[in-house]
């Protein structure tokens, strides 16, 4: 530990939290006392912090699981899980089908959790969002100790409020998409690097890189963004000379490139007979999946992933009719500071900037290992590159800039814990009554672009901001007469920040009582999103088609369809093997024409849903040979899909 480095946090801490002597702590655990050393506080922090951070872990709990049986799964992901909880080799290689004929289009990291909660519970929906709810159940009690080993446990509470309270967390973590563990291993990294900051010590610092190998797993190069500010902030700050610490990161980076493409080369020493074919490539192999159509060709903002061959007709008019409001939000520098990315993790931005701004200057001249100002640059240097990224960035969904809220969240706990620290100065409160106009002035701005606001929010944002800000500002000095002050600091404290969450905690209680998920935005229609009963509905009636075609032709593949888009929703309702032509959007050689002939020929296939038109000779085979059962309507034939029989074929 770095001289001075405890000095300003834990004597709070030792108020508060050591009992005196021959209290009821110091004698022997009976049972009751037993049960409630749960919620009591280790000896180095206060009383309340262990009860609060678990009433916020609780209160996060309720909002990740409410009505998760129904929720709105994403299709392709929800279809990969039931398949590869089939069977270990489906599980090992991220099989996209029951048959493992195709892998999905990512790395499956995030995908075993699901599939294993599925191989135990069974299938239901909720089995397949439960993993997500624990992982960002998680995330919230990580970010505190993160957050408090190095600014203190009043730091380590306001970031797991703020990350509690983000809309885009609720919404991410009440689905089934792969950011909720990305985050979750992201924040264990910034934990062990947190350690590593006070400690030197080298294996800390690799287990930093492990948890980054296996964000990459999960998420793939997006998980290496927040290198740069681990490595800047341990260069920095860690206890050792600099060549020392050049070594260490030099170290830890080989750990990380070690773990992250660990599964790639293990996999791709496998014949390819023995494998799914590779989503998303055109010679199967996972480097390029995973560096090239999952990383250049998103970065060059191409209509076309490259890899990925050429789409559908009618999965490019599908995918230009359904595309979530993100895709048409051109890149630029501003594109996280208003409309949907705004209202998903914007809300405490200004709040963040003003606290590193003051921490840096408050702390200057506080050497280089001062704690406040380690934990400014190794978080604002996470926010940066990823700001960055998702600013440039092509082909944004509404959920990933939930990888923001964790750094956001951390640099407020720096500021309300450098507030508190100089509580007794009269223009500490001053600095925070203007931080909290701005921050919910900043909020009010956001709602003006909500097509679903209530009429009343804004209203009251504002007269509760303007009535914050004047509490703020009343001197806690005692009256004459009266030996007990007019508000308390810490209430004054807890009123500022109650306020500053008002506007996110009511976004996210919203996106809890409309149903919405990962692919949902606060104060959007909820007709934008597909609501619990639709897609419940969805599900049983696929279920029913899947089960009439394998009941009327007894054969082993009930249905073959176009891409693994067509194929994703038959998989996830009914479990059976829907072969899936060209992966994701049908245009990897995978299956073979030959291959399908071969199916054909062998009673294994017999029913295939395809587009009436296309210029994949597989496609223009099936209508060249095969009969077929539903007619599209006038002028529809460059769009839709129809039902062909091959058996005659």
């Amino acid at each position: 530990m770095p001289e001075g480095a405890e000095e300003a946090v834990t004597k709070e801490r030792r108020e508060f939290a050591t009992p005196p002597r021959g209290s009821p702590r110091s004698t022997p655990p009976t049972r009751l006392t037993a049960h409630w050393r749960f919620w009591r506080s280790p000896e180095d922090q206060p009383s309340w912090a262990r009860p609060t951070l678990l009433t916020l872990a609780a209160l996060s709990a309720l909002a990740y699981g409410w009505g998760m049986n129904g929720a709105a799964l994403e299709t392709f992901y929800g279809a990969a899980a039931r398949s590869m909880s089939m069977s270990w080799h489906n599980f090992f290689f991220g099989a996209l089908d029951p048959r493992a004929t195709v892998s999905v289009d990512k790395l499956p990291g995030a995908l075993w959790p699901q599939a294993l909660s599925l191989r135990v519970f069974g299938y239901h929906v909720w089995a397949i969002v439960l993993p997500q709810v624990v992982e960002g159940i998680l995330t919230v009690l990580v970010i505190y100790r993160a957050v408090r080993r190095l600014a203190g446990p009043l730091a380590g509470i306001a970031a797991a409020a703020v990350l509690a309270s983000s809309p885009v967390t609720v919404a991410l973590n009440r689905g089934n998409v792969a950011d909720s563990l990305l985050i979750l291993l992201s924040v264990l990294a910034a934990d062990a690097v947190s350690a590593a900051l006070l400690s030197g010590r080298l294996r800390t610092l690799l287990l930093a890189g492990v948890w980054v190998g296996l964000a990459f797993q999960t998420k793939m190069g997006v998980a290496w963004l927040v290198l740069p500010a681990f490595a800047g902030a341990y260069l920095l700050a860690a206890p050792a000379a600099l060549r020392v610490r050049l070594a260490h990161v030099g170290a830890a980076g080989l750990v990380t490139v070690i773990v992250s493409l660990s599964w790639i080369s293990i996999v791709s020493l496998v014949p390819a007979h023995d494998r799914p074919y590779v989503d998303g490539t055109q010679n199967n192999s996972l480097f390029s999946q995973t560096f090239q159509y999952n990383g250049t060709a998103r970065l060059e903002h191409s209509s076309v992933l490259a890899g990925a061959g050429h789409p559908a007709p009618f999965l490019v008019h599908l995918s230009e009719e359904s595309s979530a409001p993100t895709h048409k939000i051109a890149p630029s520098w501003h594109r996280l500071l208003s409309g949907v990315f705004g209202r998903d993790d914007g809300w405490l931005l200004p709040a963040a900037f003003l606290s590193a701004l003051a921490a840096l200057f408050l702390r200057r001249g506080e050497g280089r290992r001062d704690p406040l100002r380690v934990a400014v640059l190794l978080w604002g240097l996470w926010l940066l590159v990823l700001a960055a990224f998702f600013s440039a960035g092509g082909y944004p969904n509404s959920y990933y800039v939930a990888a923001l809220s964790p750094a956001t969240a951390a640099l407020c706990g720096v500021g309300a814990e450098l507030a508190w620290r100089n509580r007794k100065h009269a223009r500490t409160w001053q600095l925070a009554a203007a931080a909290l106009l701005l921050t919910v002035a900043y909020g009010i701005y956001l709602l003006h672009g909500g097509t679903s606001v209530p009429g009343w929010l804004a209203p009251a944002a504002g007269v509760l901001g303007a009535l914050g800000a004047a509490v703020l500002l009343i001197p806690s000095r005692a009256q004459p007469g009266n030996q007990k002050p007019r508000l308390s600091p810490a209430r004054r404290a807890l009123l500022a920040m109650a306020t500053a969450l008002l506007l996110p905690t009511v976004a996210s209680l919203l996106m809890v009582t409309r149903g919405l998920g990962p692919f949902a935005a606060p104060f959007e229609p909820t007709s934008a999103t597909v609501s619990r009963a639709t897609a419940s509905r969805s599900r049983k009636l696929d279920a029913q088609i899947v089960q009439q075609l394998a009941s009327a032709y007894n054969t082993p593949i009930p249905l073959v369809t176009d891409s693994s888009i067509l194929a994703a929703p038959f998989i996830l309702a009914s479990g059976r093997e829907i072969l899936p032509i060209g992966g994701y959007q049908g245009g990897i050689p995978s299956p073979t024409l030959a291959r399908l002939q071969q199916l054909i020929s062998n009673g294994e296939a017999r029913m295939f849903l395809v587009p009436v038109t296309s210029d994949d000779p597989r496609i223009q085979w099936i209508h060249a040979h095969c009969s077929r059962y539903t007619q599209p309507a006038s002028g529809e034939a460059a769009t839709s899909t129809a039902l062909y029989d091959c058996n005659s074929a």
